[in-house]
């Protein structure tokens, strides 16, 4: 270009201040694609390309590259990035990572069913543990997803109340005196400062745990500010004992404590009743209280025959009957003698008695989360959830029977129980999100293909669908297929003060 051509171009510019203009919305279209980079200097080490990105917190539902450096998310766009190594994820959905908040199968086995169901942080919340800074040293380092367990006031009860009553274990059938209690919530309080989630309550097995029992150790939680993670005391709809009267006790120690509490599995405790306490729990949140719950997407529950919830009157309260249960060895459905039989030996039933009308109505409502109560799988066996739940909501709630949207069902498995813990657990705010700065928790999978294969007979069958799941960037699952060694799950413990 010659002296007077540059002088010319000059001249249109200088004269013409609409092409400014233009120039401007040019540049601002192309960028309002893309969400700000995270401020850190390197290369990217994982880009996936061409996913369907979906974010519950902030709605995002379009086509992005994902840019992934120090295990965390640090860009966003419609653009096109440069990093070490790039993986078209196109036709399929990048969600975060699912966040199972009732994982009671924590270790290798059941962790690798979990991880090809999308899971990448499964909490033991309801059970719990004791003591807690034992059970994370046995784990760090060895874990394919994120762990964490509240501490068990089951697991306490077990330790302070030993021996055997007539009717069964002292832990479960004998009532503490108030020594016992007192070391009871000292020990409580001992895990809450190893780092424990919140306080884990199986109230429905310790049935000769006082009412003051529960409500003092709801004390102990709001005195920490921990959230209590409850399976409450009855089930069914016999009075007196009904689930209404079981989630009465424990709202009335969330108003009286001011503790935060989190109502476990509330399909498989209400049952037909399941409409009255997801009003309740409406009403209470309403009115003020701290308190949410969730439901495993299943018509039947898993338990011992030994269990309390067998005692007399069972059938009339959970509206079954003796060929409803299922005898896990053999697959075989009772009768009056096997029922007798198998109770005083003892061992795992199926029970089928969720009615499926009740999951669909539990699933739908905005108030509950999804979580699968998984158990830890033994010579291969346990209840199909815990290797399927997450895969059957996507797959037959979701895409054959329309329950609930996919948004919806993706929000109830990670924003949601990411933001139930949130306000203690600091960890838990860069997880359940695809956000510049979120943990690189990532679960992608195929929406028309993605469904459960665990079923009673063969529960340890893998999910289909869940093409790729990353920890902290790190790659569990690539192509469908296992990485039998990769160990990227990081422990999720409870801050201390100073770090909230």
């Amino acid at each position: 270009m010659n002296t007077r051509q540059k002088q010319g171009s000059t001249w249109i510019l200088m004269s013409r201040p609409w092409l400014y203009i233009v120039c401007f919305i040019i540049l601002f279209v192309a960028r309002t694609n893309a969400q700000p980079t995270l401020d850190s200097p390197g290369e990217l080490d994982l880009i996936l390309q061409g996913g369907r990105v979906m974010d519950p917190e902030s709605g995002l539902d379009a086509v992005r590259d994902i840019g992934i450096r120090g295990g965390r998310i640090v860009e966003i766009s419609s653009q096109s990035m440069m990093g070490r190594r790039t993986v078209n994820v196109s036709g399929l959905v990048v969600s975060p990572g699912f966040i199972d908040l009732h994982a009671h199968g924590q270790d290798l086995a059941s962790s690798a069913l979990q991880v090809q169901d999308g899971v990448t942080t499964a909490l033991e919340l309801e059970g719990g543990t004791f003591p807690v800074d034992d059970w994370y040293k046995a784990r760090e380092g060895r874990s394919r997803i994120n762990y964490g367990t509240s501490v068990g006031h089951g697991a306490v009860r077990r330790t302070v109340l030993r021996g055997e009553t007539s009717q069964g274990p002292a832990w479960s059938y004998q009532e503490a005196t108030q020594d016992e209690l007192e070391t009871m919530e000292t020990m409580i309080q001992r895990g809450l400062e190893e780092g424990a989630l919140g306080v884990g309550f199986s109230i429905g097995i310790t049935p000769r745990a006082s009412r003051e029992e529960i409500l003092r150790v709801f004390h102990v939680g709001k005195n920490n500010d921990a959230t209590t993670f409850a399976h409450i005391r009855f089930l069914g709809q016999l009075e007196p004992g009904s689930s209404v009267e079981a989630l009465q006790e424990v709202i009335a120690d969330a108003a009286i404590s001011g503790s935060s509490v989190h109502v476990v599995h509330i399909s498989s405790m209400g049952l037909s009743q399941t409409p009255l306490l997801l009003q309740m729990l409406t009403d209470a949140r309403a009115n003020g209280l701290d308190i949410s719950t969730e439901i495993y997407p299943y018509t039947a529950a898993l338990t011992n025959l030994k269990s309390p919830m067998f005692d007399q009157g069972w059938r009339t309260s959970f509206q079954a009957d003796y060929n409803d249960l299922e005898w896990v060895e053999t697959g075989e459905r009772l009768t009056e003698e096997t029922f007798a039989s198998y109770r005083e030996q003892g061992g795992m039933i199926i029970s089928h008695i969720i009615p499926e009308e009740i999951v669909k109505t539990a699933l739908a409502h905005p108030l509950v989360m999804i979580a699968s109560d998984g158990s830890t799988f033994i010579d291969g066996w346990a209840h199909p959830r815990g290797a399927g739940t997450f895969s059957r909501v996507l797959g037959y709630y979701v895409r054959e029977q329309q329950t609930l949207t996919l948004m919806d069902a993706l929000r109830k498995m990670t924003l949601m129980p990411a933001k139930r813990l949130e306000t203690t657990i600091p960890q838990m705010r860069k997880k359940g999100r695809i956000t510049i700065g979120a943990d690189a928790d990532i679960t992608i999978f195929d929406p028309d293909l993605i469904i459960d294969r665990a079923t009673f007979a063969e529960p340890a069958r893998a999910s289909d669908g869940i093409v790729h799941v990353l920890i902290g960037g790190e790659f569990v699952v690539q192509e469908c297929q296992l990485l039998e060694d990769t160990r990227p799950g990081k422990a999720i413990r409870r801050a201390v003060d100073s770090e909230r």
